[in-house]
């Protein structure tokens, strides 16, 4: 009996042995196994109410379903919403800390000379979510009533007329500063720590101007008494807004700003995680709730050839290399 004893020990101190031997691979496939095993975390670069966090934590009920965890909202805010792509870059590598975010991970690497991770080397890509449209805002005192007298009454008063914005690098900024380009004038700029509290600020009367995501604007202008409303960003109307010609027809000709939005995981997660997340993230997108939201929000959520990790790949470096350009040429470099 104790010879059988002692042979059972060694038979398992082998086995062990053997799998720290065999490295990470065997260790990772064990964890895969058994995957997901506890909440996993999605990280939001923005503020609790901003768009990119209405659109995560629509997603993350479903996607909780789906993988038979909870997937908890974290909002990560600050330096214009490159802490947060920082934070996943350096997590483990598990799947239990993942990224949602927007064109601002394309827009980032023109925008910030010294950018604490690389999009395309530090990432795993999960898949593309949505697509959102933008619109133009001022307070609802603001003196002008249409998109000509804004555009005259900015040029004759520069200086007394401030452009909110949800951060610098954040594509509220990077709308603003085109606005300014194609106008030819220059505004006071006011950056927040997020896009919620700037609509705040705005619908208080603090600031005058906001260039923001119909995921945020869409329920102000419906409204009707907080705020008004001076034109879309895409080249054509939006459905849910038929009557708000776009900057386009009203003069700024060729300007598109429309806001797309990706899911990544670290470098280095295994294959098997990234794509049951993958699997969770495309049952999220048939939700009933999460496409009613959606539409009520004036935002499209993607066709399932978009929500792949080769599709947000590939879609990831046309948009590093075409904002490249933009930025450059605009001088729109923050730092």
């Amino acid at each position: 009996m104790q010879h059988r004893l002692i042979r059972r020990r060694l038979v398992c101190a082998a086995a062990a042995a053997c799998a720290l031997a065999a490295g990470p691979g065997v260790q990772a496939q064990a964890q895969t196994n058994t995957w997901p095993d506890k909440p996993v975390v999605l990280v939001v670069p923005y503020s609790a109410g901003g768009p990119t966090d209405v659109v995560a934590r629509l997603l993350a009920v479903p996607m909780g379903q789906a993988l038979g965890q909870s997937v908890l909202v974290e909002n990560t805010v600050g330096a214009g919403g490159t802490i947060a792509p920082a934070r996943v870059a350096k997590a483990r590598p598990d799947g239990y800390t993942i990224l949602i975010h927007h064109m601002g991970m394309a827009t980032a690497p023109a925008l910030y000379k010294k950018l604490p991770y690389d999009p395309l080397k530090d990432f795993e890509y999960i898949g593309q979510v949505l697509d959102v449209p933008m619109t133009l805002l001022s307070r609802k005192d603001f003196p002008a009533n249409n998109f000509a007298e804004l555009l005259d009454y900015v040029k004759k008063n520069q200086d007394k007329v401030s452009l909110a914005n949800a951060g610098i690098g954040a594509v509220s900024q990077l709308c603003g500063m085109l606005f300014m380009h194609q106008a030819g004038v220059k505004l006071t700029t006011v950056p927040y720590k997020g896009a919620g509290p700037a609509m705040n600020d705005l619908m208080g009367g603090q600031v005058d101007l906001l260039c923001d995501q119909t995921t945020q604007t869409v329920p102000v202008i419906k409204d009707g008494q907080r705020a008004k409303v001076f034109g879309v960003t895409t080249p054509k109307r939006l459905s849910s807004l038929p009557d708000i010609p776009t900057l386009d027809e009203q003069g700024l000709k060729g300007f598109d700003v429309k806001v797309w939005h990706g899911m990544y995981a670290p470098k280095g997660t295994p294959r098997e995680v990234v794509m049951a997340i993958n699997k969770a993230l495309n049952a999220a997108l048939k939700d009933d709730n999460v496409k009613k939201r959606i539409a009520e929000l004036s935002s499209d959520l993607v066709t399932p050839d978009k929500a792949t990790p080769e599709s947000l790949r590939t879609h990831l470096q046309a948009e590093v290399a075409r904002w490249d350009k933009v930025i450059k040429a605009a001088g729109l470099s923050a730092d």
